[in-house]
């Protein structure tokens, strides 16, 4: 029996494009299909998907989506998801739409969902086990997979909002399918964050003291800064929701948790530090 389009996707069928042919996709039978023949099976979860060519490994695995979850269930990253909502708050219309690239869980999206109750969000990432859990995480969240790294399977300038966080970034792609009134927001790790968790598990992917320059170098041809908020706090941690932490980071594929379970250096509180920008486009 075909799988039929979610509702929480139906009101972006304007938007996407064939990542073939970049023409209109419309559905029929359990699928996206453009006129040129191309077809793009709708999962029974609820997302799309829309990535062709070789499978992207950079999204989270089985395990580090449930991770991410469990951890995330827990509030201790509400503070972020409340900085990002802020700042999305004060550029967002009525009846915006919000693009979530590199979107996990959805964690991020649905909590500003929550927010705007008149606006519909976007979320795209590699992994399908992650989208199978944005696809549910609001009725108004749709989910599509695909790259970061790629163009984009969307039309110019189709969202108010861009939300970056913890995630790859793409600046052309971003600036491209921004309306000119629109804004980027980007939320990326200081040099504190975790630091008590990476002192005590070396193999965690370090920060690049560099990483702020990076990221002006790679945004300055496409945006300009609008407003920074620094969000820095100590949460306390259970063992599971240290392990789930390291287990939800790139890290993880290269951490045995059963060797970490033994572990009994592992921190009972750690410092989340982040910056939060919104940027305009030029």
């Amino acid at each position: 029996m075909p799988v039929s389009l979610s509702p929480a996707l139906e009101p972006f069928l304007d938007l996407l494009r064939c990542p073939t042919c970049r023409t209109a996709l419309h559905p029929g039978h359990g699928a996206l299909r453009c006129p040129a023949g191309h077809t793009f099976d709708i999962a029974r979860h609820g997302y799309v998907s829309l990535l062709t060519g070789t499978r992207a490994t950079s999204g989270d695995d089985a395990a580090m989506a449930r991770a991410r979850d469990r951890f995330l269930s827990t509030g201790s990253y509400g503070p972020i998801r409340q900085a990002v909502a802020r700042l999305a708050a004060d550029a967002m219309p009525e009846q915006g739409t919000v693009l979530d690239v590199g979107c996990g869980t959805g964690y991020y999206l649905a909590g500003l969902l929550d927010q705007l109750p008149g606006a519909r969000g976007l979320g795209l990432d590699t992994s399908v086990r992650a989208l199978r859990s944005t696809a549910r995480a609001h009725e108004r969240a749709a989910a599509v997979t695909w790259d970061v790294f790629r163009p984009f399977p969307l039309a110019d300038q189709m969202a108010d909002l861009v939300l970056d966080v913890f995630a790859p970034r793409n600046p052309s792609e971003f600036h491209r399918v921004l309306r000119p009134t629109g804004r980027l927001v980007v939320v990326r790790p200081t040099g504190r964050h975790l630091a008590e968790l990476r002192g005590q598990v070396p193999a965690l992917v370090t920060i690049d003291p560099a990483k702020e320059q990076r990221l002006f170098t790679a945004l300055a041809p496409f945006f300009e800064t609008s407003h920074t908020q620094q969000v820095e706090y100590a949460t306390s941690l259970t063992r599971t929701q240290a392990l789930d932490l390291v287990g939800m980071t790139p890290s993880a594929r290269h951490l045995n948790r059963a060797d970490l379970a033994g572990n009994g250096l592992l921190p009972d509180q750690v410092t989340v530090s982040v910056l939060a920008t919104a940027y305009r486009p030029r």
